[in-house]
């Protein structure tokens, strides 16, 4: 069991904060967890609010659990790695895959095929979500970073808190947008009434969303080719901001059109590019996946019946 212990050179600042200045090797939310399961002491007071201000010359100590082993089973189903290193991988994640085990997914997720096929994972993310930094919906596709250590994943998770993680997505919407860029901030949380469903509420509701979004091809006044880049990462936030916008994404069974032309099984949601910073050289990269099958041929039917010519993005396809 590992103990760590500070002494506050000066007062006034919140006791997560503190915390986190001191040891950043933690994530803000791990630290909170910490605090809030008990294992944090004030001048030896136990302290579960990660919200204390402490003062001036308080002796504050930290103890960190022993690990827990992985209670889930590594399985071998195949998976898309776009890129691995000792610190962290880029996974092209499939239609239809949920990230990690809950509400009753103890297996088949991404989670249970990332045991199989990579040789560490960190243990930030905890028993059910190791490795995992973000997360993108069961049947968006797309790209997302996965962490092997701990010090991989503190990094990764402050550049996505920090935005200087990229996360550009592609969508097809419904109709066409009143404006061909901009902003949405709104904040979303549960919805009052349908606890599935994520909703856009008032101001100091829920928490700060902002998407940024620019059209990209317009197919007549029937559907839009979207660009999302995500400032924050809300769950379901592009979709919940599409809606927002009254132009739902083509296919979404939550916040789309009940009706559909297309017999599509999902939202035709993209995570095409991430682009971070290296945890250990420091070396910006980028990393592009291909529009999924069905996603481009929709695509390729609409220019064809639309006469518009996308092959100046000829990287959503290749």
């Amino acid at each position: 069991m590992d103990k760590r212990f500070f002494v506050a050179e000066e007062g006034g600042k919140r006791l997560d904060v503190f915390l986190n200045e001191q040891m950043e090797d933690f994530t803000r939310s791990r630290l909170k967890k910490l605090i809030e399961e008990g294992n944090v002491t004030v001048c030896g007071r136990q302290i579960t609010k990660a919200g204390t201000e402490i003062k001036q010359g308080d002796e504050v100590a930290a103890v960190i659990p022993e690990a827990v082993e992985y209670s889930l089973q590594a399985e071998n189903i195949p998976i898309d790695v776009v890129y691995q290193d000792k610190d962290f991988a880029v996974i092209n994640k499939a239609k239809g895959m949920t990230v990690h085990v809950g509400n009753g997914n103890e297996s088949g997720t991404l989670v249970n095929a990332l045991l199989y096929a990579l040789d560490s994972l960190s243990g930030i993310g905890g028993v059910l979500r190791p490795g995992i930094v973000h997360r993108i919906d069961k049947d968006t596709t797309g790209l997302l970073v996965v962490a092997k250590n701990d010090k991989a994943h503190v990094s990764l998770a402050s550049q996505i808190a920090q935005k200087t993680c990229r996360r550009t997505y592609y969508a097809l919407l419904e109709g066409n947008l009143k404006e061909d860029s901009g902003r949405v901030e709104t904040d979303i949380g549960r919805h009052p009434t349908e606890r599935l469903k994520m909703a856009v509420l008032p101001d100091g509701k829920g928490k700060i969303a902002i998407t940024d979004f620019e059209t990209v091809a317009k197919f007549g006044n029937d559907y839009t080719l979207c660009r999302f880049i995500l400032q924050t990462g809300r769950t379901h936030q592009i979709r919940v901001h599409a809606k927002h916008l009254s132009h739902p994404i083509v296919g979404d069974p939550v916040y789309g059109y009940k009706k559909q032309k297309f017999n599509v099984d999902g939202q035709l949601l993209h995570a095409q590019q991430l682009e971070l910073t290296h945890p250990t050289s420091g070396e910006r990269m980028t990393f592009n996946a291909p529009l999924p099958p069905v996603f481009e041929e929709i695509l390729q039917k609409l220019c064809r019946q639309y006469s518009v010519d996308l092959s100046q993005f000829e990287y959503l396809t290749k």
